[in-house]
């Protein structure tokens, strides 16, 4: 088995979001864990100054502070309470998640050479998670489910980001913001570090669909509610939004046709996919996808785009494949190689380019193969032109 040094760090570029998302769904555990301390030892610190103040000023009697500390005492049980729960529930699985894609990846910086059978396996794990991703991604939960479950990876995919991501885009699809605004709600934080303005956009389809209804009080309430806290950068959206309780669904004015216009839900899916793929660092294709293009940049020619000169082992001429090697730029050599579209293999000194009279080139093994099964002729692959094997030229590379 053939091996070369493993560049770890060439391994791990695709990596980013393998660790980014246990990463941000522990942000989320930290952040509702400081909301219920800071709630609930607030409220303690509010009685406590209070009776504190009170017993200075001698205005408290010995029940009244009982039932004050009894009540602060529930306060601190019934965080305790909530914060295990919450830890048994999301922290501690997400923390096991977070340990196991590390060990994951450590394994990657331990091994050597990429012929080693530990790299073929780890190799093969990292396949079956981009096929899981991709599976997501295209709507095909169930196939992924099932493959994770089969190569027991369920730890390394993110199952149920996606189904959480599939939920909300559903929703928008029948037309409702409701749980896309849940999670602009969840992530308002870092959705204004990123400068999103999805959760303006949703409210602003709100109030569309209000407009277009003739619900013209509550639009307005609406407005005054919703819109308005976004006019320092939204300004003349929410002007132009406004004039929509004048003009009707049907109108043909242009600006107002497109406010109206059903394929605003369809951009709303797209800007909330973008924003939940920022936030966890999720690039916008699958990852296997990325893993093609890749390496059919570094395969394709320009000779690939020739229906007449597909080699059968190319990847790039391979029609499943081609779609993808459309959107990839050539490689770049600086020394070519010529490869037999008979055999598959390298034509050099050793396996000489021989040529038909009309000008097209194969490899000398293959050619001696086919003259030694048809009495010492031969034919073009490309042209179906027959000739003696003796009538072939040597063709010598520069």
């Amino acid at each position: 088995m053939s091996s070369t040094k493993l560049n770890s760090e060439g391994v791990l570029l695709f990596e980013q979001p393998f660790v980014r998302v246990p990463y941000e769904n522990y942000r989320k555990v930290f952040r509702a864990t400081q909301r219920n301390i800071e709630r609930e030892l607030g409220n303690v610190q509010t009685v406590s100054n209070d009776l504190l103040k009170r017993s200075k000023s001698r205005e408290v009697n010995l029940e009244d502070a009982a039932k004050s500390v009894d009540g602060m005492i529930g306060r601190v049980e019934n965080l305790k309470r909530k914060l295990s729960e919450l830890q048994d529930t999301a922290g501690k699985p997400t923390l096991d998640v977070t340990r196991e894609r590390l060990q994951h990846l450590m394994a990657v910086e331990t091994l050597q050479t990429t012929g080693s059978l530990d790299f073929s396996r780890w190799a093969d794990t990292r396949l079956d998670r981009w096929l899981v991703d991709w599976a997501l991604r295209t709507g095909r939960e169930n196939t992924a489910r099932t493959l994770a479950q089969d190569r027991n990876i369920e730890t390394l995919v993110d199952i149920d980001l996606f189904t959480d991501i599939r939920r909300i885009e559903l929703a928008l699809s029948k037309h409702s913001c409701t749980e896309a605004l849940a999670w602009c709600s969840e992530n308002k934080t870092a959705l204004r570090k990123i400068k999103s303005t999805l959760e303006f956009e949703l409210r602003l389809q709100e109030y569309i669909e209000l407009a277009r209804d003739q619900k013209k009080q509550e639009a307005m309430a609406y407005s005054k509610k919703h819109l308005v806290s976004w006019q320092e950068t939204h300004l003349p959206q929410i002007m132009q939004a406004a004039t929509l309780l004048a003009i009707k669904p049907s109108t043909t004015c242009g600006p107002y046709r497109r406010l109206y216009d059903d394929s605003r839900w369809l951009d709303l899916i797209q800007a909330f996919r973008l924003a939940i793929y920022n936030l966890n660092s999720l690039p916008t294709e699958p990852l296997l996808n990325l893993a093609l293009y890749s390496g059919l940049a570094s395969l394709k020619l320009p000779s690939c785009n020739d229906k007449s000169s597909h080699n059968i082992d190319c990847p790039v001429c391979d029609p499943s494949i081609n779609t993808l090697a459309r959107e990839v730029p050539f490689s770049h050599h600086a020394n070519s190689t010529i490869v037999c579209r008979i055999s598959g293999k390298i034509m050099d000194e050793d396996n000489m380019p021989m040529m038909f009279p009309n000008g097209q080139v194969y490899s000398r093994e293959a050619l001696e193969d086919m003259a030694a099964k048809h009495n010492g002729m031969v034919t073009c692959q490309v042209t179906d032109q027959k000739c003696e094997f003796s009538a072939l030229k040597k063709v010598f590379i520069s």
